[in-house]
């Protein structure tokens, strides 16, 4: 049997997981890392702590999974996207830790450029809205703050990466410095259109191209793991950006099929084939994936603030021990009873896009309870995914079936119930909950000849658990309204 291996690097933690052929996990290792907040809204990883969790359990996984590393067909990478990581090509050193996606420490640059009349032209090429999410303006900070980086970077010494290329450098010991479209396309240096990186973004954001990695398809050969990392030498052979990979893993090959992950974020993508479908309702166009010499995109929202908040129960607050004990909590409520979380701890993402947003808790009472903020933390993951989806429908016209979900707060039957009680949709949760990783195995496959094609991908997918909405429409449109006031009152805040 060939084994796929696939390394997903989240923003919280690592994980390996062995895949049988069939898309069954085999085996699973993970392992957290720090989480760096230099400054308020700073948010930074030590890319040397992410190499070595990841490294840990990638040994881990294959020790678990009782097979030999020659039995492993390929190696499948997706990541935490936008996080930026400057580092020396001649020792691999990072200048510094990475600025993670969260990061907000360039909203000025952001506004600066929209002063400067970039925005239409960024949209026009990148498909993106200028942001502080984004890659570039993390990467142009690193070279303005880092002493003697500009000039190094200039005189090709320096590389940048998003967390692929990062782990792809190292995997590879330094042979290889690529990305694929999918994470090239998160970078707002990357022309979507032309598929290469663009001279007048690069010229607006003062970035020198010798810094950038080489763009190779999603689903191809990259390189081979160096001798004496593991047993064996394997292919890397697929990779995508952790919403691109959960798109892929979820099966949704044909334009209008969507999914929506629940991690750290939350992350809406809609599949809309070989055409990029420009957004009026601040929703991004992004590549899906390259596959062969076929690029495919995706209409995505994005939630910076999802299963987080189940974090923040935990370590800020001390609510709960463990993020699995959110569900008991909030069910001890029968309701939210008329409290309000919007977590806009890293400002708000889509279709709001307020950097300057605060993480608002409106509705308290004396009779406000634990119960009543855990519903209501989980309530507000709900209520911006179907505000994401709202978006989407304005902008594609395509009326769903149903929702495909993954992810791990996916797994909290409380939140999908209410998730399909406010969209009126049935929400179905995949059977392999691991579709991000289990989407990067599958791009590795069909490079390595473990799959025939897509469709024999497609038919192994699952639905597990449906979800049928059981609220009336108006009470659901009631719920909504009072979100939306609690989202306004959220706005701005930083700013005050």
């Amino acid at each position: 049997m060939s084994f796929l291996l696939a390394l997903d690097q989240g923003t919280t933690s690592s994980r390996a997981i062995v895949f049988e052929p069939s898309g069954e996990v085999h085996s699973v290792a993970q392992k957290e890392f720090r989480q760096i907040f230099p400054k308020s809204g700073w948010v930074e990883h030590d890319p040397d702590e992410i190499w070595s969790s990841q490294l840990s359990v990638v040994v881990e996984a294959l020790s678990q999974a009782r097979v030999k590393t020659a039995d492993i067909a390929c190696i499948g990478i997706t990541n935490q996207r936008e996080t930026t990581i400057v580092w020396e090509r001649a020792t691999g050193r990072p200048v510094m830790n990475a600025i993670v996606w969260q990061d907000r420490r360039t909203a000025d640059m952001c506004d600066r450029m929209r002063r400067d009349g970039l925005e239409p032209v960024v949209s026009q090429k990148t498909g993106l809205v200028i942001d502080a999410y984004f890659s570039g303006t993390k990467l142009r900070w690193i070279l303005d703050h880092v002493p003697g980086a500009r000039d190094r970077a200039e005189r090709g010494e320096l590389a940048f990466g998003t967390v692929d290329t990062w782990l792809i450098w190292l995997l590879t010991g330094g042979a290889v410095h690529a990305t694929d479209p999918s994470n090239a396309s998160r970078t707002m240096l990357f022309n979507i259109h032309t598929g290469d990186w663009d001279d007048e973004l690069l010229k607006a954001l003062d970035i020198p191209r010798a810094v950038l990695p080489q763009v190779k398809p999603s689903s191809g050969v990259f390189g081979e793991t160096r001798h004496g990392l593991i047993d064996a030498r394997i292919p890397i052979a697929g990779v995508a950006g952790d919403q691109q990979a959960a798109l892929f893993g979820q099966a949704c090959f044909v334009p209008g099929l969507t999914k929506n992950t629940y991690g750290t974020g939350c992350f809406m993508l809609q599949n809309t084939g070989e055409k990029a479908v420009p957004s009026r309702n601040k929703l991004l166009t992004t590549v899906a994936w390259k596959y062969k010499d076929r690029t495919e995109y995706a209409l995505e929202g994005s939630v910076f603030i999802g299963g987080a908040v189940v974090q923040w129960l935990r370590d800020g607050l001390g609510l709960i021990r463990a993020s699995s004990d959110v569900e008991g909590l909030a069910r001890t409520a029968p309701d939210s009873n008329g409290l309000f979380v919007v977590p806009a701890f890293a400002g708000l993402g889509a279709p709001h896009w307020d950097p300057y947003a605060r993480g608002t808790m409106i509705g308290i009472t004396r009779g406000t309870t634990a119960g009543h903020v855990a519903r209501a933390a989980l309530e507000s993951i709900a209520f911006q995914v179907a505000d994401l989806l709202d978006a989407m429908h304005a902008d594609a016209g395509i009326q769903l079936s149903e929702l495909r979900v993954d992810g791990g707060a996916s797994n909290n039957d409380l939140l999908m119930q209410f998730q399909a009680d406010l969209l009126g949709l049935p929400v179905v949760r995949s059977a392999v909950t691991e579709t991000t990783a289990l989407g990067a195995a599958y791009l590795a496959g069909l490079a390595a000849g473990v799959y025939k094609d897509r469709l024999q991908i497609a038919s192994q997918w699952r639905a597990g658990q449906k979800f049928e909405p059981g609220m009336s429409r108006e009470q659901a449109a009631a719920l909504r309204g009072e979100w939306s006031r609690a989202v306004e009152r959220s706005k701005g805040w930083h700013q005050s």
